[in-house]
């Protein structure tokens, strides 16, 4: 699994280590009494490393450039949420995760992505982001112009919001609690925000 293009579109020398960080992290967010119930994983990647690495009663990931759907235990689906609803019924899952997701998502189309992580989002339930933060836009394209990162993952970004926008994305939309912080020194964001 140390070969970068299991992680991510394009190849990158560090894609693998910074998937194993934001798992790591995300892990760390998740509440333990979730764990009994079902996650979702937005923009599991070509091969759902995160959802592998991480310990629920049942698994769900979707991306639009799947390439296995067939692994034992997860619940995979090809699926643009830009520009489709979730096949999953209203407050089907304790978990919902984008990691590195939330960037390469037009702004324009957070709206309808964010209704649809709602609509699907059990009451009280979490959903955990990772996104860099903005002072690392052009380190990370420098990073991909040397090949430790993806190329193509880093030209695929739409935005690249501060903290506190991000944050008022989600009151906005209605979502009870943010909280938010740093990791990877700094270079990357988390938030947990509850429904």
């Amino acid at each position: 699994m140390q070969n970068s293009q299991i992680f991510t579109r394009g190849s990158g020398l560090l894609e693998g280590f910074l998937s194993r960080q934001r798992t790591k992290r995300a892990n760390s967010l998740i509440n333990k009494d979730y764990r009994k119930g079902r996650i979702l994983d937005i923009g599991c990647g070509f091969y759902p490393y995160f959802l592998t690495s991480t310990d629920f009663n049942e698994k769900y990931g979707i991306d639009p450039a799947l390439f296995d759907s067939k692994i034992s235990d997860i619940n995979l689906q090809k699926l643009d949420i830009t520009r489709q609803k979730l096949p999953f019924s209203n407050s089907f899952f304790d978990t919902v995760t984008m990691l590195a997701v939330f960037e390469h998502i037009e702004t324009e189309k957070l709206d309808f992505v964010l209704s649809e992580i709602k609509r699907v989002l059990k009451d009280r339930g979490e959903l955990i982001i990772t996104t860099p933060a903005p002072w690392a836009d052009k380190l990370l394209h420098a990073m991909a112009l040397t090949g430790l990162i993806s190329k193509v993952e880093i030209h695929d970004h739409k935005h690249s919001l501060k903290k506190d926008s991000i944050e008022k994305i989600f009151t906005k939309k209605g979502f009870k609690n943010v909280r938010s912080g740093f990791f990877e020194l700094g270079f990357n964001m988390w938030f947990k925000i509850v429904k």
